[in-house]
């Protein structure tokens, strides 16, 4: 289930992301995903591939990684994201949910902690 009034434009600072052509409420479930399960010796070669800023760890304890399909990959961090995504191991699927209104014209984004009020550095932020 992807809706209707979603669409991926370009952003000016993170590339492409996913935007809204009408207003969302709090609380709206605007995607529900498949998405493709794999190893973590499949992980070790994603590791070396542009893919691997767009897999997702996978499993209760994060055993396995996963490839969501539809727009999921494209959305973009942000610390106080206005969405939130939980992942259903057993039905194989990633939801993409709002926690906050959402005007018309505005990006849709996750936090890519998890948690959608996590601000832990992720891994493209941590300086070394």
């Amino acid at each position: 289930m992807l809706s209707q009034f979603l669409s991926v434009k370009s952003t000016k600072a993170k590339g492409r992301g996913v935007f809204t052509s009408e207003p969302i409420k709090a609380g709206t479930t605007v995607e529900e995903s498949p998405v493709i399960v794999m190893t973590q010796a499949d992980r070790v070669h994603l590791d070396k591939t542009l893919l691997h800023d767009y897999i997702f760890e996978w499993g209760p304890q994060q055993e396995e990684c996963c490839m969501a399909l539809g727009l999921v990959p494209i959305y973009n961090h942000n610390y106080e994201s206005n969405c939130d995504y939980f992942m259903d191991f057993a039905e194989h699927t990633i939801t993409i949910q709002t926690v906050k209104n959402i005007a018309a014209g505005e990006e849709l984004t996750i936090n890519y902690n998890g948690d959608w009020k996590d601000d832990s550095k992720i891994w493209f932020d941590v300086i070394d």
